[in-house]
């Protein structure tokens, strides 16, 4: 169970660490790039304790489904990106197949 603890908060890392792409301004903004920094070393240090019990698969495509789901949903919000129904349904479609692989999991 804590391998899944551990990646859920490496997902949310990952979305802390995308979203700070867009304030960092290529590494010209200190605290943006302090906080991409921190928070994308987070991610990758929380995934590689995940996938001592996690399998790889499961977890990678997890890990980078709950960042891209993260971004695109908080992207709509922050900066005013598409909410067209295909794009809404495709970010869907995503959650689906995280959902699926969890619960074809087994521990």
């Amino acid at each position: 169970m804590i391998g899944w603890l551990f990646l859920f908060i490496a997902g949310c890392s990952e979305i802390i660490f995308a979203l700070s792409l867009k304030y960092n301004d290529g590494f010209t903004k200190l605290y943006p790039s302090i906080v991409t920094a921190i928070s994308g070393g987070i991610s990758f240090y929380l995934l590689m304790l995940a996938i001592r019990t996690l399998p790889l698969g499961t977890a990678y495509a997890i890990w980078t489904g709950m960042g891209a789901v993260g971004v695109a949903i908080l992207g709509m919000f922050l900066f005013k990106e598409s909410t067209e129904w295909v794009r809404v349904v495709s970010i869907s479609l995503i959650v689906v197949g995280m959902v699926g692989l969890k619960l074809t999991h087994v521990e």
